[in-house]
């Protein structure tokens, strides 16, 4: 009888998410954090015309497979804290030893609003006293989809 209790659970949590009841990825937020200025693919290719650094702040691995042509790869890993505005940035890595330039220009990326690496790093650098940050939000997905220059 126990095993039968357990099929059905199983089969009813199938159902609803396969009917989209269960909560997915949670999005970052929409807007920037404060002291970051939320930019989509023309700015960052703006940016980047300047001089800024593009920051690609996923897992080494995923940079290996791909990325926004001439961004760096920093990765906000491990992220260990809660996919939230609110999150605790001492529960996770983010190396900013690899930005000896408080005032140029950073921007962030990762894989679009469902990853929360990009967000966090802007707000780490933000609250570090980094002045020019940017978070591109949408990330390498719209960059691909674009088609604008990958490497």
């Amino acid at each position: 009888m126990n095993a039968l209790k357990h099929l059905m659970f199983a089969v009813a949590g199938f159902g609803l998410m396969a009917s989209g009841q269960i909560a997915m990825a949670q999005e970052t937020p929409t807007t920037a954090p404060a002291g970051v200025h939320l930019v989509e693919a023309a700015a960052v290719q703006a940016l980047q015309g300047k001089g800024a650094v593009v920051v690609d702040t996923r897992r080494a691995s995923e940079y290996a497979e791909g990325t926004i042509k001439g961004a760096i790869s920093v990765p906000y890993d491990p992220e260990k804290s809660a996919k939230d505005a609110a999150f605790d940035p001492s529960q996770d890595k983010f190396d900013l030893a690899k930005f000896a330039d408080k005032n140029k220009d950073l921007v962030l990326f990762c894989n679009s609003g469902t990853c929360w690496k990009s967000y966090k790093a802007a707000v780490v650098l933000a609250k570090n006293g980094y002045k020019n940050v940017h978070w591109y939000r949408n990330g390498f997905p719209d960059w691909k989809a674009r088609k604008l220059p990958t490497e």
